[in-house]
């Protein structure tokens, strides 16, 4: 994949550019970069059936998971295991970005049916989101930390 190629979409509130999916790994692995906006955040929320190990290229990008906390510059590498509650944010005062790496593949899918919707629904039903993510093992959470995280870095507070 030739650098600058391959499609992309949004997820909301940080983009997708789909890189490696898993037809062309046997299964074992996808890869995609998320361009992370100023004051973006993923919701806290974790992964049934597949591991992620992200690498920061750009910016400054804060990860949650589990216990752990971390913000990252360029360079900087993390895990995200399987059943193990996660939340990503950028934490500077410029655009940011990563590589993520999911093991096995498959969860590419969830992000590129989600782009499809958000683009063809200005505002999807909760329980749109909802059952989409389901079918591929995402579960969500409103962990008691995510207020702190929210003020400490000037984030966008997520949707109720």
């Amino acid at each position: 994949m030739p650098p600058g190629q391959g499609s992309s979409g949004t997820l909301g509130s940080i983009g997708v550019d789909f890189k490696l999916w898993g037809r062309d790994t046997g299964g074992a692995v996808s890869i995609v970069e998320h361009p992370f906006p100023v004051g973006a955040l993923v919701r806290p929320h974790l992964h049934t059936r597949e591991d992620e190990y992200s690498i920061v290229t750009e910016g400054e990008i804060g990860f949650r998971s589990g216990d752990r906390e971390a913000v990252l510059g360029a360079g900087g590498y993390i895990t995200k295991p399987r059943d193990e509650l996660h939340a990503m944010w950028n934490a500077g005062a410029v655009p940011a970005r990563m590589i993520e790496v999911i093991s096995p593949a498959g969860f590419e899918n969830f992000f590129h049916e989600l782009s499809e919707l958000l683009l063809s629904v200005s505002q999807p039903e909760v329980s749109e989101i909802a059952e989409l993510a389901g079918q591929y093992g995402l579960q969500f959470g409103q962990p008691d930390w995510l207020p702190d995280a929210i003020a400490r870095y000037n984030l966008t507070p997520l949707p109720e």
